[in-house]
């Protein structure tokens, strides 16, 4: 399986492994799976680093060789990406999804046929097929 990793859930791996789900280390660890991360957690981590360090104390170049270290693979952003958010699709009714990071994430899994790992409660809301939640 190919997994992109969700911003938290590559923070976790990295650095606080205790929050991740048995679940979520055995995909992890399986040889079997290829893991991601992207470079749209790559800037986030970077805006969040230089707005709030003590509540995102790893910069971005930490993050980038952690991340790397680790073996997981960079996933850059292409134009395709950018195209697939507008195929993201929510009911009206449910809660608000104001996170862009997210999208771009949730666009380059599906344009990519890669499963996001997330533990984001409103990423299921897209009932895309494309997503684990754990």
């Amino acid at each position: 399986m190919r997994i992109l990793l969700d911003t938290h859930i590559a923070l976790w791996a990295i650095a606080d492994t205790a929050k991740l789900s048995v679940e979520a280390i055995k995909l992890l660890e399986s040889e079997n799976n290829d893991i991601f991360y992207s470079i749209a957690s790559v800037w986030e981590v970077a805006i969040k680093h230089k707005l709030k360090p003590e509540s995102m104390p790893i910069s971005e170049e930490e993050f980038v060789e952690l991340c790397e270290n680790t073996g997981f693979v960079c996933l850059p952003i292409y134009a395709e990406h950018v195209f697939c958010i507008k195929t993201l699709e929510r009911s009206k009714d449910v809660p608000k999804h104001n996170d862009p990071f997210d999208r771009m994430l949730l666009a380059q899994a599906k344009c990519e046929n890669l499963k996001l790992m997330t533990h984001d409660s409103l990423i299921p809301y897209y009932e895309e097929s494309y997503v684990i939640s754990i």
